[in-house]
């Protein structure tokens, strides 16, 4: 049996991601997130046009995407309802958020150096990309209680770190999903992946090197 329901957020389950850009004072930011979407090597993010992240992101042309595993959940809460602009945007004073000037700190996280963009990486999460900015859309434009909102930045990922204790056993390009536990966002409560595959994949059957351009 199924019935027609409104919900009002659509977060079926994604995973979460610790987006880190640069403040115009040379600072550091750090911000979750779980509208996130991949293909290839390129990300979507969708994100709220004031947010101090977006700002940051459309000004500098880079970021971090972190990817913390399902072990962290606890420091990413700890900035949940944070924001690095001051003043706090009225939507979010509504939501109960605060200004956090030190947003690393906060979590409990370490920054470190990026390879080729200046912002950090936070050094306990398992997965950190380094990316660039490509192109940002605006979201629901057509839409008048919407427009203006939100937008969905297209970046490009350069550089991945990874724990070596998510790696495949001998092919140090590859992740291994059954070593991964990456943490999930679903209707604003967090997750994990259950041990073990559910099914079989046949996609598994095609090498992931046939995916690299």
């Amino acid at each position: 049996m199924h019935q027609v329901t409104q919900p009002a957020i659509l977060y079926f389950g994604t995973t979460v991601v610790l987006i880190s850009t640069l403040n115009e004072d040379g600072t550091a930011n750090l911000a979750p997130m779980s509208s996130a979407w991949w293909l290839g090597q390129r990300c979507v993010l969708g994100l709220a046009a004031a947010s101090k992240t977006t700002q940051n992101l459309i000004r500098t042309g880079e970021c971090v995407l972190n990817l913390p595993s399902d072990a962290m959940a606890a420091q990413v809460d700890r900035i949940a309802r944070t924001t690095g602009s001051n003043p706090v945007p009225d939507g979010k004073v509504r939501r109960g958020y605060r200004f956090v000037g030190q947003k690393f700190e906060t979590a409990g996280l370490t920054p470190v150096g990026s390879l080729v963009v200046k912002a950090p990486r936070a050094l306990e999460c398992p997965v950190q990309m380094e990316a660039v900015l490509e192109e940002t859309h605006p979201i629901a434009d057509k839409d008048p209680a919407w427009r203006g909102r939100s937008v969905a930045l297209h970046v490009a990922i350069r550089k991945v770190h990874a724990a070596t204790d998510i790696l495949m056993d001998g092919e140090p390009d590859r992740i291994d999903p059954d070593k991964w536990r990456p943490l999930i966002m679903s209707f604003q409560q967090f997750y994990g992946l259950a041990p073990g595959k559910v099914h079989t994949s046949e996609l598994a059957k095609i090498p992931e090197a046939a995916y690299r351009a």
